[in-house]
């Protein structure tokens, strides 16, 4: 079974994005909501590349995905490369575009030849 490998779910708001995401880090995340067996299902993924507290804090209010799971990353490049993972693993329906490199690198995609 798929594994985003990360904390959460969690509800998507300041207060408990402030109270669960203590780090200020670079960063993977993925929004979406419980079916009716409990299950997370993953609407969104994506990464910041310095501060994923911050960057979940920009969805609060603008996406109908009530929940959100995070987990750090040690650089800019592994949360890249997850992203990149989590987005080829799960397909989610609000991801329209591979994820972008980060401006000013030319990293490639574990797993596709888009770049």
């Amino acid at each position: 079974m798929l594994s985003l490998s990360m904390n959460g779910p969690y509800k998507l708001d300041k207060e408990t994005i402030d109270a669960k995401v203590t780090r200020t880090s670079p960063g993977n995340y993925a929004l979406g909501k419980k079916n009716d067996k409990g299950t997370f299902i993953v609407d969104y993924v994506g990464r910041s590349d310095d501060d994923v507290n911050g960057r979940l804090k920009d969805w609060v209010g603008k996406t109908r995905s009530p929940l959100f799971k995070f987990s750090y990353a040690t650089s800019a490049k592994t949360a890249f490369e997850k992203e990149c993972n989590n987005y080829h693993d799960f397909n989610p329906s609000g991801n329209t575009n591979h994820p972008a490199q980060p401006a000013g690198t030319n990293w490639e995609c574990p797993r596709c030849n888009i770049f």
